[in-house]
């Protein structure tokens, strides 16, 4: 019997976009000739529940649980008909099918309101400048909001947009308070999705229902689906992959896991999968043999990986596949005015990755020892580009998320050339590290092949602590290196981090005065921070008294084993400083008070900052380097000039000049040289032109001038090349 694969991503992850892991392993499957279907049950179960039928039950359900008891839910109650008369066009405007509903929204009188729109009086100035399908999408997922508010208490406390019963996955060292959970009846949104999944699994009838947990919040619903499945179609095999058992559950050993689930994988997908579809050794196949698996043998749970397969190259996992997806269902919403998570949550992006791994995996709070992080493999930028190409063509959209750790600087910019070579029209946007190769015409390089934003760790802004946490990185590199993002028009995004092992209180100051000059400079336009969390799998997690910290327990668990408790030397709480530095931030992000105190965000004592208020002002002046190394790359991004030849006089002299007249997509330029130079120029330009395939050194170059003419130094550095610099003409 041949195999058939179903593959879902249980709710909740995006309702913009799909999460990519059953695209990816739908893309690997077609390789090996797997039959396989996918569905986001996410986005499924959002568009049953906020239909006019889904809020006509919701309503309903309301009043059988005898609530609302608040005001704002008895508000809520009390307009349904307007909510049940608009919910079906205001989905339709937000999945971009009815865009003149905008004009209707920003009315204000078109929506029923609640509890969510007090924060009205900052929508002028977040909107201020935007138009009116951004101001009517963040008006419409305010209104949505305010009914999740209403089915959180009247019908379902467990329920949110992008997770659900996330409190369940989360830190469960032990099975016991999900298991208990899963004992009672199914709540009234299990009931939705096991209708769908019902319908699904008849249709399909597949031999293998494959389950990806990306997040402890799509945790519960995973066991929902494989505790129906497994009641009503005992036959078909069940298996859990992605994220959250990568992370979580690699010292699993509590046998109820499995009244749920046959096998729970680790790590990359591809090879593991294929394993399980291998005939069943009770249908006559030889004995199987597993990847990275967890299975219940005898009563027990075992971890086995006697395959003699090796993991799959990059290159052998074929394009990532968004077939069987509603592509055109998703929802685009604005729910905080931060431009990065804007991006996050607006409009549909294909995923796509630069390269497996990290190719830094030095720093001490990230999860180095496994291998998402630890295997490093780059993808060739003609593959890469071949990959995007082909997702257009199959989705439509030429938008994408590159999902790296961190995408290597020099692969970006081979990247980046192939996407000019091929004259694709896309827009894409990744995750990097703050290194200097990220030069001011790199930067343009990528702007130019249709790079929008970068995000990537500042994390704390001390030196000690970036030193600590081996980022290897400083902060004046990093201001350097996000103001030639932001001249060349990309924005950028900073993770902050605050409450790592021994950071002071001086040290947390001072790192926000780093940040606010940073906002200051115009250089950051985007930030969030994250208070430090211990992993299992981090060097700090691993080696807590080398960083000054103490576990505070040091039993495992039989579930999951993730998060560590600990207690730092310095016995700080760094708990207080949270909302002081969120909401300095928030304003720094509109561009406002850089003029309050520190003191102004806190409302306890703080020191004062120890950083020179130019700090980063000063790190921000230095000159820029002249040396050009003799291999790098240059490349011209223009097209081909004009020419005109004239006759220069003067004192009885005449020679001969040429003018270049240039024509880019927002200006024309002239230069003028002597014949001779304007003529190996013109020659040149063709030469190192982005549209051909050969690149040229620096080096090259300049023995090509020399082959014909002198000084090259003096006609590199003269007026007309600064010029041509300046329209982009790079070097890279």
């Amino acid at each position: 019997m041949k195999p058939k694969l179903f593959l879902i991503t249980p709710p909740f992850t995006q309702l913009n976009t799909p999460y990519p892991a059953t695209a990816y392993i739908k893309g690997f499957l077609n390789t090996k000739n797997i039959e396989s279907v996918q569905a986001d049950l996410g986005i499924e179960v959002i568009l049953k529940l906020f239909s006019k039928e889904g809020l006509e039950g919701i309503f309903g359900q309301a009043a059988i649980n005898n609530k609302p008891k608040t005001t704002n839910a008895q508000r809520i109650l009390a307009l349904q008909d307007e909510y049940i008369k608009t919910i079906d066009s205001v989905i339709a405007f937000l999945q971009g099918k009815n865009p003149t509903l905008a004009l209707q929204i920003c009315q204000e009188d078109f929506l029923p309101e609640a509890s969510r729109f007090a924060q009205l009086e900052e929508l002028d100035w977040a909107f201020g400048t935007m138009g009116t399908q951004d101001k009517a999408k963040h008006l419409a997922t305010l209104y949505l909001e305010d009914i999740s508010d209403f089915i959180v208490e009247c019908v379902d406390e467990n329920f949110g947009f992008s997770r659900y019963a996330e409190r369940l996955g989360r830190s469960a060292n032990s099975f016991d308070e999900l298991y208990e959970a899963l004992q009672q009846e199914p709540t009234y949104i299990d009931n939705i999705l096991l209708s769908i999944l019902k319908e699904r699994i008849e249709t399909i009838q597949p031999t293998l229902f494959l389950i990806s947990v990306p997040f402890p919040g799509n945790l519960y619903s995973a066991f929902r689906s494989a505790q129906w499945v497994k009641k009503h179609y005992p036959n078909i095999k069940i298996s859990m992959g992605g994220g959250f058992p990568n992370t979580e559950l690699r010292s699993l050993s509590d046998e109820r896991v499995f009244e749920f689930f046959d096998y729970i994988t680790l790590d990359d997908g591809e090879t593991p999968i294929e394993e399980l579809s291998s005939p069943d050794p009770s249908e006559g196949g030889e004995t199987r043999t597993y990847k990275r698996t967890f299975l219940l043998e005898d009563g027990k749970v075992v971890y086995k990986n006697n395959s003699t397969k090796p993991d799959y190259k990059q290159s052998q996992v074929g394009t990532p596949d968004y077939s069987d997806l509603l592509l055109d269902k998703y929802i685009s919403v604005i729910e905080i005015v931060n431009p990065m998570h804007r991006l996050w949550s607006d409009g549909r992006w294909n995923k796509l990755t630069m390269a497996h791994g990290c190719y830094w995996g030095k720093c001490t709070f990230c999860d180095i020892s496994l291998d998402y992080i630890k295997v490093y493999e780059p993808v060739a930028a003609s593959l890469l580009c071949d990959r995007m190409e082909e997702m257009i063509a199959q989705t439509g959209e030429t938008g994408f998320h590159y999902v790296d750790e961190a995408a290597p600087p020099a692969l970006m910019r081979a990247l980046a050339l192939e996407i000019l070579r091929r004259k694709l029209a896309v827009t894409w946007w990744t995750n990097i590290r703050f290194e200097k190769s990220f030069t001011q015409d790199l930067c343009l390089l990528l702007k130019a092949s249709g790079c929008i934003a970068v995000s990537g760790g500042l994390e704390v802004a001390s030196d000690r602590l970036l030193k600590l946490i081996d980022k290897g990185v400083t902060v004046e590199q990093v201001a350097k290196v996000t103001r030639n993002f932001t001249e060349a028009g990309i924005m950028v995004h900073a993770y902050l981090m605050y409450g790592y092992p021994t950071q002071t209180i001086q040290e947390t100051v001072d790192s926000l005065e780093m940040v606010r000059q940073l906002f200051e400079a115009g250089v950051l336009q985007s930030g969030f921070w994250h208070q430090f969390a211990m992993t299992a799998h981090s060097p700090v997690g691993m080696f807590p008294e080398q960083f000054g910290a103490v576990k505070e327990t040091e039993a495992i668990g039989t579930f999951a084993n993730n998060d560590i408790n600990f207690v730092d030397s310095t016995g700080i709480d760094h708990d207080k400083f949270s909302f002081g530095l969120k909401k300095s931030l928030f304003n720094f992000m509109h561009g406002i008070c850089f003029d309050y105190e520190l003191q102004d965000w806190f409302d306890f004592k703080i020191p004062k900052t120890k950083i020179s208020s130019d700090f980063i002002f000063d790190a921000l002046q230095e000159e820029t380097n002249f040396n050009i190394k003799p291999t790098a790359k240059i490349v011209w991004l223009g097209g081909k000039p004009s020419i005109e030849t004239f006759t220069k006089s003067k004192k009885g002299n005449s020679w001969e000049m040429m003018a270049l007249t240039f024509h880019d997509k927002k200006e024309s330029f002239t230069i003028q040289t002597n014949k001779t130079e304007g003529e190996w120029l013109v020659e040149m330009l063709q030469k190192i032109s982005v549209s051909n395939v050969k690149t040229y050194s620096f080096q090259e170059v300049k023995t090509d001038f020399e082959l014909q003419l002198e000084d090259f130094e003096l006609f590199w550095y003269s007026k007309p090349v600064n010029t041509l610099r300046e329209f982009g003409l790079l070097v890279l």
